[in-house]
């Protein structure tokens, strides 16, 4: 099998959550708007893509007093996975440098 695949596919990952973490940016940041027009197709596939992931980190902490903070464990996590990726795939291939 051949290993030097892997390095390839730790990047794409950690670009992939990179993605994602700015896509959950966008969508926290709108709930700070709350006479958006939530119908828009866009707005409506962002909410079906990030609502999932912000509701799983809500079972873990439910908001407290009001404030809910779910979207900052989700980005504490979003880092922390990205920083391991990313030394993983400087170890896989060759070198080891400090991401995050």
């Amino acid at each position: 099998m051949g290993y030097e695949i892997i390095p390839t596919i730790l990047l794409v990952l950690l670009k992939t959550l990179g993605i994602y973490s700015t896509i959950l940016i966008i969508r926290v940041l709108l709930t700070w708007f709350p006479n958006l027009d939530m119908s828009n197709p866009i707005l409506v596939n962002l909410c079906a893509i990030t609502d999932p992931y912000l509701n799983f980190f809500r079972g873990i902490i439910p908001p407290l007093g009001g404030l809910d903070l779910s979207p900052i464990l989700a980005f504490v996590v979003i880092r922390v996975v990205q920083g391991i990726l990313g030394n993983a795939a400087a170890l896989a291939m060759g070198g080891f440098q400090m991401y995050g």
